[in-house]
């Protein structure tokens, strides 16, 4: 319906001459002098706020302006229920890793990705394993292979640095 902003000017903060009036059913009642408009929603019990303050003449509508708020409050409040914040579990790994090791951060990679995170896999290179990046990149290709039917890659592996660093999603 109409974009209306956090805190809106109502009643006798409206310092404009004319304005353009709205019903509370949203029926336009005309442009008429701020006082006369306010006397007309004084007399439905209701108060005046200027919705649209940029518009030529300014629009104001007729509400209640304290269920209005608590409307607003109670939307923001069940859209926040609503939001799920998406953590990012880090697993690290190095490239002379064992099979068995492997398995064991694959299965508790696999414990982050079904409840709903995403996992951060690390390989770290040090020393002398640097002169090697194609044994890491295999390490790398089978945990995210361990993890296909879990999650899928958002991208391919890169190298930071001295790491290879990959995000793995969770599968919807």
């Amino acid at each position: 319906m109409f974009c209306i902003s956090k805190e809106l000017a109502i009643n006798e903060e409206i310092n404009v001459k004319e304005v353009r009036v709205l019903s509370e059913t949203g029926e336009q009642l005309g442009i008429m002098p701020t006082k006369e408009a306010l006397n007309i929603a004084n007399s439905k019990n209701l108060d005046l706020a200027m919705i649209s303050p940029n518009a030529e003449p300014p629009v104001c509508k007729m509400m209640d302006y304290g269920k209005f708020k608590y409307e607003q409050a109670r939307k923001e409040k069940e859209a926040k229920k609503k939001q799920k914040t998406i953590n990012i579990k880090e697993v690290r790994l190095r490239p002379g890793i064992g099979d068995n090791d492997l398995k064991t951060k694959a299965n508790q990679a696999v414990k982050f990705l079904q409840k709903g995170d995403k996992v951060k896999v690390e390989l770290r290179f040090r020393g002398r394993e640097l002169g090697h990046k194609d044994i890491g990149k295999e390490v790398m290709h089978k945990f995210i292979e361990m993890l296909n039917e879990f999650g899928e890659p958002g991208k391919p592996p890169k190298f930071e640095g001295n790491n290879m660093v990959a995000i793995i999603d969770p599968k919807k």
